[in-house]
């Protein structure tokens, strides 16, 4: 019978999470900037559709995939006055390097995003959050363009 064989399980870094904008750095925020939430990534769509035919199916994988950030500004701070201004004069933002919260996982690229809600702000001084969500494309099944 064999024993535990003790595999490390790694390490969640709480300050390591970031989200760096390519064309507007004001906009970038660390963990200083956020509230417990954090940041969190989403992905909307399926990466590869399965087509039926008579027999089986035919594979066709997509180009993208919606992506969506929800990021938790800390409204005590002036980043948050920084995207208030953002969604105020222009919520395009272009492109965003998400950074995770671990150093196993490589950053993710998204590209063409804008700020597509704010969520209710609670101004009761309860609440130091401003969640703002922004959506994009996510780039995936890269060696389609290798067929190019």
């Amino acid at each position: 019978m064999a024993g535990n064989p003790k595999v490390a399980q790694g390490a969640l870094n709480k300050v390591m999470a970031s989200v760096i904008f390519t064309d507007n750095s004001d906009l970038n925020v660390t963990a200083s900037n956020l509230g417990k939430a954090g940041v969190t990534l989403s992905f909307q769509g399926n990466m590869a559709e399965l087509i039926p035919t008579m027999t089986g199916t035919v594979t066709s994988p997509e180009p993208f995939v919606q992506a969506e950030l929800t990021i938790n500004v800390l409204k005590t701070q002036g980043v948050s006055e920084v995207y208030k201004e953002a969604w105020e004069d222009n919520a395009v933002l272009g492109d965003i390097v998400v950074n995770p919260d671990v150093s196993t996982l490589s950053s993710f690229q998204l590209v063409n995003c804008a700020i597509m809600t704010v969520q209710e702000l609670n101004f009761a001084g309860a609440d130091p959050v401003m969640q703002v969500r922004i959506q994009g494309s996510y780039e995936v099944n890269s060696s389609l363009w290798s067929a190019v």
